[in-house]
């Protein structure tokens, strides 16, 4: 019997993160793919197997829930230096586009393909064979509007393979993905989970437990606010918005280029820039250091009037919040934003983590502690079955 590994991925809309096993393995991979050709050009193709397979994805990936099937794509970091690299577009939804599959396909076969895994996963020649038990998640407008069902059900009960071409120490390795479980969180409930709640579901936050509060998981292209009351997630009154950060990355990165003629690779390079600590909104032009303050202010200034908005009409709906938390990687590019605008305007108890990477890593963080804790629950009630005397025929 095949052995099912636990991942939890997050299909970010800025990158893909992703937890395997016992904690034992993670992969951050942004989310850019390019379509291309079977023969990518490598200089120095006798040093490839040297470099880091992240940084040289190349794949195929065959899966009937893919529209566009059978398709060649660079991955991550690779596909961002492509002249056709695609990013999630706003207004999309991540349950209908075939990028959120190849990222989460990709994501999977780095891990089933690794030398530590060889013991867990049946190997024929080239061929992997890998099964997953998957925590993943989609936008709170997305579960009200019932796609996590087709979601899900696109995943389960096909073979989904990713063959890696020109890629650094996989090359010529096929990977054969069967999922045994599938479980689809609302984004903005997985974040609750995360605040309140340890990887064995044990209460860690007892001063958040019973408060009335949001949850703000500000994203590329949608923001959810969750309303959390008597330890649970508002239906009702949680609201799913078509407003992300990626528009005004976008923005921000036309506008550098057209300004100062600089062609920036992708919408992470415009994080970057306005999120790292030395040198923070400034760019070198033909090598001279400049700054690009006066962009990034007006543009993001303006989102974060309008997330603003958001936050007080929500707020202003259910009057008896004590906090809100803003989670997710957008809330990093707008905190200092958001700060100043609740400083001078209504003053809300607003709250944002000082640690980069617990906000950004904090929904593939609760897709893990729900789906190990679904398995847990699971095998615990396969045992008691198992451990059960078998009654007796009454005409013996």
């Amino acid at each position: 019997m095949s052995i099912s590994r636990i991942c939890a991925v997050d299909v970010g809309n800025d990158a893909v993160k992703a937890v395997f096993g016992k904690l034992d393995y993670e992969l951050y991979i942004p989310n850019v793919i390019a379509r291309d050709t079977a023969d990518r050009p490598v200089i120095g193709i006798e040093d490839l197997n040297e470099k880091n397979p992240i940084d040289g994805i190349h794949i195929r990936v065959h899966s009937p829930a893919l529209m566009d099937n059978n398709a060649i794509y660079r991955v991550g970091d690779l596909a961002t230096k492509s002249d056709n690299a695609s990013e999630l577009d706003p207004g999309s939804s991540k349950s209908e586009e075939d990028q959120t599959l190849v990222m989460l396909f990709a994501s999977l076969a780095l891990d089933a393909v690794r030398e530590e895994n060889a013991s867990i996963f049946k190997r024929n020649n080239n061929v992997v064979d890998a099964n997953y038990t998957l925590g993943t998640g989609l936008p709170l407008r997305e579960v009200k509007e019932g796609k996590d069902v087709g979601y899900r059900s696109q995943l389960l009960g096909s073979v989904h393979q990713v063959e890696f071409l020109v890629t650094p120490k996989y090359q010529g390795l096929k990977v054969n993905i069967k999922f045994d479980q599938v479980k689809v969180y609302p984004e903005g409930f997985a974040a609750y989970i995360n605040l309140v709640m340890d990887n064995d579901l044990n209460i860690i936050n007892r001063d958040l437990i019973d408060k009335n509060i949001l949850i703000q998981d500000i994203g590329g292209l949608s923001t959810d606010i969750a309303v959390i009351k008597n330890r649970n997630v508002d239906d009702d009154k949680a609201q799913g918005f078509n407003l992300g950060v990626a528009e005004a990355l976008e923005a921000i990165r036309e506008e550098i280029r057209s300004k100062h003629g600089i062609e920036l690779d992708s919408r992470r390079d415009v994080v970057d820039i306005i999120t790292r600590k030395n040198d923070r909104n400034h760019i070198m032009v033909r090598g001279s250091r400049t700054s690009v303050h006066d962009i990034t202010d007006r543009i993001l200034v303006d989102l974060a009037k309008k997330q603003y908005r958001h936050l007080r009409n929500v707020w202003q709906k259910n009057s008896q919040t004590e906090i809100c938390y803003f989670v997710g990687g957008g809330s990093m590019v707008l905190k200092e934003y958001l700060k100043t605008l609740n400083n001078n305007l209504d003053g809300y108890n607003i709250e944002f983590f000082e640690d980069e990477k617990e906000s950004i890593w904090m929904m593939a963080n609760a897709y893990y502690k729900l789906i190990s804790d679904f398995v847990r629950k699971t095998e615990k009630a396969a045992s008691k079955v198992a451990k059960e005397p078998v009654k007796q025929s009454a005409n013996k």
